[in-house]
């Protein structure tokens, strides 16, 4: 075989080599935004049906369609204008690692949360984060995290973990949304109850809504990111004092 021959395959193989090592790269970012959305992950979010016990036990939700309208409403107006809007926010804090924008991002989320077990829904999961990111490689930022004050929230918490698996803010949030939506359907299966072919079918709902709740997260800034969904607070609060339930939220 000539030098000339060879030099020219050589030469043709690098931008191949180049292609598959970003595909890869690509790849690992999408597994661990999988991994971060999983129902397994060690958080406790299989345990939190956020109102939606109440809201079974008042007789508000009893059938698949009022549980997949319920699921909806909640993605657009509260999940995805407060939530997931400081995920959005977040995740570029970490990257820039800006302690001050995150320290006010985490209080506002605390703040913000309507009833006492919301707010200790999201600093559970949010400390439970931490534990499950402290297994993973050294990284400073970690330590960060678990010392907002008095506790990290979950999105906040989920915005570090999204970092640093090198995710853009939208893959953040595709991940996070989905997430909470698994965890939803599954509790509206055991709560109302359903049968899982229809938690399949809210489950399909809320994936096709998602990326519309994650252009609207990411275009909200601090004067139209909110918290106000009155009707779930009251519910919460009932679901507190509930005498029987399956749910901590």
């Amino acid at each position: 075989m000539s030098t000339t021959l060879m030099m020219t395959m050589a030469t043709s193989t690098v931008p191949a080599v180049a292609t598959i090592t970003t595909e890869m790269s690509a790849y690992a970012t999408w597994l661990q935004l999988m991994w971060l959305a999983s129902p397994a992950l060690p958080v406790g979010g299989f345990s939190y049906s956020e109102g939606l016990e109440a809201a079974v036990e008042a007789g508000l939700v009893t059938n698949e369609a009022q549980a997949s309208d319920w699921l909806s409403d909640q993605l657009h107006l509260a999940f995805g204008r407060a939530d997931a809007a400081v995920v959005a926010q977040a995740v570029p804090a970490w990257q820039a690692h800006d302690l001050a924008r995150l320290t006010v991002l985490n209080d506002w989320m605390r703040r913000t949360r309507e009833s006492a077990e919301l707010r200790l829904q999201t600093e559970q999961m949010g400390r439970s984060l931490v534990e499950w990111l402290k297994n993973r490689a050294n990284d400073e930022r970690v330590a960060t995290l678990a010392a907002l004050s008095p506790a990290p929230t979950y999105p906040v918490a989920f915005a570090l973990a999204a970092a640093q698996a090198g995710a853009t803010p939208e893959q953040a949030l595709l991940s996070f949304s989905f997430g909470w939506a698994e965890n939803m359907v599954q509790a509206a299966i055991k709560a109302v109850p359903l049968g899982q072919s229809a938690g399949q079918r809210i489950l399909a709902r809320l994936a096709a809504e998602i990326p519309d709740v994650v252009a609207t997260a990411l275009a909200l800034d601090d004067a139209h990111r909110q918290a106000f969904t009155p009707g779930l607070a009251i519910l919460s609060a009932r679901h507190e004092q509930q005498y029987s339930r399956l749910f901590r939220s």
